[in-house]
């Protein structure tokens, strides 16, 4: 089932099984009927995982969410108008309901279900099992070969197994850190990507968060060539802090930032985004009670 936004830049329609997004921008609605919730919302699950990537942004304090908490903010979400959810962590495949819920999204909301992770857990029974409840999957491919083994500590041919699981059974893309170690692969990791059948390779200048070192102006240059001149089949995205380095304008120009994106981490803290250090605790009152707080924080501020 399609669902629909208001808001400044018109009324947004997306479809979650085809993955189709239309804008109708001939007429603007009134701004008391503009949707007022996130479009999406990335969610930690937990802490955990089982890598020690170089780069790491994530906390390292063990935490995870409450499953049944999860279930009723997805349905809040749904409820407000949010596009999707997508799990990660941490390792998300770690949480020990990550089927249920998933399951849970595909069949009581209209949520598009996201996921992020490295993907050394696929299997061929596991693939089985998300690709009924799953719309994307998002897997982390820092360099390749050596590069990418020397950040992830795990076999890059192992990588290229579990591609192979999901190629041409789950919609995915790659997530891929661009820093000085990895930007000479890139040319090589979009081919892989190609061949495997990815539809999207997003690009993440690294950022000074976690274990992770700011990629130095020279990185910046490179990727910025590179975008330019890349004329591969895969849709390039980029992390929005660094979305002057895509030659395509966003296609909700007007969108406030805090509108289109919100986090929530394995302590059940909603952010603005998962780099933030301040947030609101989900109470009983609900994520939409902490995101109406958080939005009037940041008014004030």
């Amino acid at each position: 089932m399609s669902k629909v936004r208001l808001g400044p830049d018109g009324a947004h329609i997306f479809d979650r099984d085809s993955g189709t997004n239309i804008l109708l921008n001939e007429i603007i609605p009134p701004r008391d009927r503009w949707t007022f919730s996130p479009r999406q919302v990335s969610i930690a699950l937990t802490n955990a995982c089982d890598l020690e990537c170089t780069h790491c942004y994530a906390s390292k304090m063990p935490a995870r969410l409450n499953f049944e908490s999860v279930k009723q903010w997805m349905l809040e979400l749904d409820s407000a108008g949010c596009f999707g959810v997508g799990f990660g962590g941490g390792e998300p495949m770690l949480y020990p309901k990550i089927l249920e819920l998933c399951q849970f999204g595909n069949s009581h909301t209209n949520l598009a279900i996201t996921m992020t992770s490295h993907g050394h857990r696929l299997s061929v029974q596991m693939v089985e099992d998300l690709k009924s409840s799953v719309n994307f999957l998002r897997i982390s491919m820092d360099g390749v070969h050596h590069t990418y083994e020397k950040i992830r500590g795990r076999s890059f041919l192992s990588l290229l197994e579990k591609l192979s699981l999901i190629k041409g059974e789950i919609p995915f893309g790659i997530n891929y850190v661009v820093n000085e170690a990895t930007i000479s692969d890139l040319t090589r990791a979009a081919e892989i990507a190609e061949e495997f059948q990815a539809k999207e390779l997003l690009l993440l200048p690294e950022v000074e968060y976690g274990r992770g070192n700011v990629a130095t102006q020279q990185t910046l240059t490179k990727l910025s060539e590179w975008v330019d001149s890349y004329r591969g089949s895969l849709q390039l995205s980029i992390s929005s802090a660094h979305s002057e380095l895509a030659r395509s304008q966003s296609p909700l120009p007007a969108e406030a930032e805090e509108i289109a994106f919100a986090h929530i981490d394995a302590n059940g803290i909603l952010k603005r985004c998962s780099f933030d250090s301040d947030g609101q605790i989900i109470s009983d009152r609900g994520v939409m009670h902490a995101f109406n707080k958080l939005i009037e924080e940041q008014k004030l501020a």
